[in-house]
């Protein structure tokens, strides 16, 4: 079973993507970037851009029937990895206990400090 999940209380795909995909009890966000639903703005500060895109995740994993804690893995592109201690920070501020499995890797993003997409367990599944 393969279910599309755009939800309209998220940032618009910026191209031709699903906001994510619900597969066999999982459900895969695509990459989400820092940009505000409400106001389409995107903060100039980085910790701010990671809080935002963490918040974009949050968003589309609960109208997808899950949460941040049934994350189990975790993809993070930053433009900077000088900037990894602070992403760290923000990052446990979303991920305090028992953190998923992740990758950091340095990525050219066009316009945002940061990106971030996740595969999350449904809890029923």
């Amino acid at each position: 079973m393969r279910e599309i999940k755009n939800v309209p209380h998220a940032p618009k795909p910026a191209g031709p993507y699903s906001h994510a995909i619900l597969a066999n009890g999982f459900v895969f966000v695509s990459g989400q970037g820092p940009q505000n639903p409400e106001t389409g703005e995107v903060p100039d500060n980085f910790e701010e851009q990671v809080r935002q895109t963490l918040r974009n995740v949050q968003t589309i994993l609960e109208a997808a029937g899950t949460d941040l804690q049934h994350v189990v893995k975790v993809n993070s592109y930053l433009t900077d990895l000088t900037r990894f201690q602070a992403y760290n920070a923000v990052y446990r501020e979303f991920f305090p206990d028992g953190p998923p499995a992740r990758t950091t890797i340095a990525a050219d993003l066009l316009g945002i400090l940061v990106e971030i997409d996740c595969i999350a367990v449904l809890p029923d599944a």
